[in-house]
């Protein structure tokens, strides 16, 4: 099938997908989906990672567009006026370009550089329009994207935001000590930190802006809307897993399920990608169950008040998306230059990053 049907290419490409890896039920019953906005929004993330100075010009020039960053939120935020889609977008460039600074510091060895990023974006988090001039070009990066986020709803949103993204920067912490001193976690220790270095709840947070309405707290903490959340999360977390081990056991991480597995669990290889396909496989049964259980209290939730209709229908639209992350995030991981691995020079270290040391001018 085409990677990308609404592609601006005029030539369809058609990607082929690991047997290992392949999903029919995804391709047969969750059709894919783009925002219209896409080209736009492609073009205009490529110029805010130059304006922001988060990646050379050249890396921007040759592996933006392939790595696919503004495809994955445009086949998930389904539905969002442009300018929030743009406003995510940004941030999740961002957010795989301070992943890849957190990489290299573990890499290089470089635990200084590591924690004063990790104390200033807390700072910047809590006070953006403070930072948006920072000399850090990652800092000040954060910080435009939190000041335009922060924009969309209310003090009660942001303060969750911020509350789930301070827990984010604390796991990828925990990561670093894990990783720089060999730690493989427990399986059930990955898989709870892996839901905040995934950071579930930042993207599940960011489905409001997308349908303009704030959910309320007894709306959000429902167990089918919970369910559906977290599973759609689960099978993006655990299928990047899947997609990333051999760039990550080529990169020496000791961060992913089918490690753990084999670390604690005594696995082949072969068994531990079983078992983590299995998960997956797992999420995406149980995620079609949850989703009649959330669509039915979205249809509760349509009484006689304007409120209530409204509240309906911004369900229905998030846990819509909800479904459309499976797609977006399965295609992603079979199109971006992210997971070519045999592709690169050098398999430990990404074509894409900048490689130099910083952080520790």
């Amino acid at each position: 099938m085409p990677a990308f049907p609404h592609s601006t290419s005029s030539t369809a490409i058609v990607v082929a997908v690991p047997p290992a890896l392949s999903l029919p039920v995804i391709e047969a019953e969750f059709p894919r989906r783009l925002h219209p906005y896409w080209p736009r929004l492609q073009e205009k993330t490529r110029s805010w990672l130059l304006e922001k100075r988060l990646m050379p010009a050249d890396k921007v020039e040759e592996h933006a567009d392939g790595l696919c960053y503004t495809d994955l939120m445009a086949g998930y935020y389904i539905g969002a006026p442009d300018e929030v889609l743009q406003a995510i977008a940004d941030y999740s460039a961002w957010f795989f370009v301070w992943d890849d600074r957190h990489d290299r510091d573990i890499v290089h060895r470089r635990p200084v550089a590591w924690q004063r990023l990790r104390f200033r974006l807390h700072e910047a988090l809590d006070s953006p329009r403070d930072h948006l001039h920072h000399p850090d070009p990652l800092v000040a990066g954060f910080a435009d994207s939190m000041v335009r986020l922060y924009s969309f709803l209310g003090k009660k949103w942001n303060a969750r935001f911020a509350r789930h993204f301070h827990a984010v920067i604390e796991a990828y912490d925990r990561e670093f000590r894990n990783r720089t001193s060999g730690i493989v976690p427990t399986v059930e220790a990955y898989l709870e930190l892996r839901r905040l270095t995934f950071a579930h709840w930042i993207w599940t947070d960011l489905l409001e802006p997308s349908a303009q309405t704030e959910l309320p707290d007894a709306v959000r903490k429902h167990p089918g809307y919970r369910r559906a959340a977290l599973l759609s999360q689960e099978f993006a977390a655990w299928y990047n897993d899947l997609c990333s081990l051999p760039k990550e056991i080529a990169g020496d991480e000791v961060h992913n399920l089918g490690i753990s597995l084999i670390h604690h669990e005594g696995l082949t290889l072969e068994e531990a990608v079983k078992e983590v396909r299995r998960r997956v496989e797992e999420c995406i049964s149980d995620f079609l169950v949850a989703e009649k259980e959330a669509l039915c209290f979205a249809d509760s939730l349509a009484d006689d008040t304007v409120r209530g209709r409204e509240l309906s229908a911004a369900m229905k639209a998030i846990v819509a998306n909800m479904r459309n992350w499976f797609s977006t995030v399965y295609w992603f991981h079979h199109e971006s230059g992210r997971y070519m691995v045999d592709s690169w020079d050098d398999r430990s270290t990404p074509p894409y990053v900048n490689n130099e040391a910083a952080g520790e001018k």
